[in-house]
């Protein structure tokens, strides 16, 4: 990662939080990534985490979510009762870019299939490194910034992490 630190400063992808001040779970968060402005829904507690955007059936162009956690480890997310495809960044502690997905919408639970055979057919999508941020956007908006792995996502850290639970 260190050899593509100064390349991912230049690069210019920045988030800065919100002019309201602190950041809360269910708020939002303004960011700015490539130039382009943002307005994430920001998921700092369980209950936000497991629901994430599923039953969204569509991401505006400026929006997405910002997943925050406690701690940086290791994190893998699904498409669990999503509706539509979206993108998926994950960040570590600093904001570099560890992995970057494009996820599927999966076909909805079926009557007859239990939520364990549910769960177990969707794929998982990984972090591949220790993350503590996620973000999601809509369906090829990370291509079309041109968001890549080891480039860095300027992120009011305390603030966020100080609405994690």
């Amino acid at each position: 990662m260190a050899l593509a630190r100064a390349s991912a400063a230049a690069f210019g992808l920045a988030a800065l939080a919100s002019c309201t001040g602190g950041v809360s779970d269910g708020g939002t968060y303004a960011a700015t990534i490539a130039g382009q402005r943002f307005s994430l829904v920001v998921s700092s507690s369980d209950a936000t985490r497991q629901r994430g955007l599923g039953g969204v059936r569509e991401i505006a162009a400026d929006g997405g979510m910002i997943f925050v956690f406690p701690d940086c480890r290791m994190r893998g997310f699904w498409m669990k009762d999503c509706l539509t495809d979206m993108d998926i960044v994950y960040l570590d502690a600093l904001g570099y870019v560890t992995a970057v997905h494009t996820m599927r919408k999966e076909p909805p639970k079926r009557a007859e299939e239990s939520d364990f055979a549910y769960e177990e057919r969707l794929p998982r999508y990984s972090s591949v490194l220790p993350s503590q941020f996620v973000i999601e956007l809509r369906p090829g908006r990370a291509a079309e910034l041109g968001v890549r792995t080891q480039q860095k996502v300027e992120l009011d850290r305390d603030a966020l992490v100080a609405a994690a639970r």
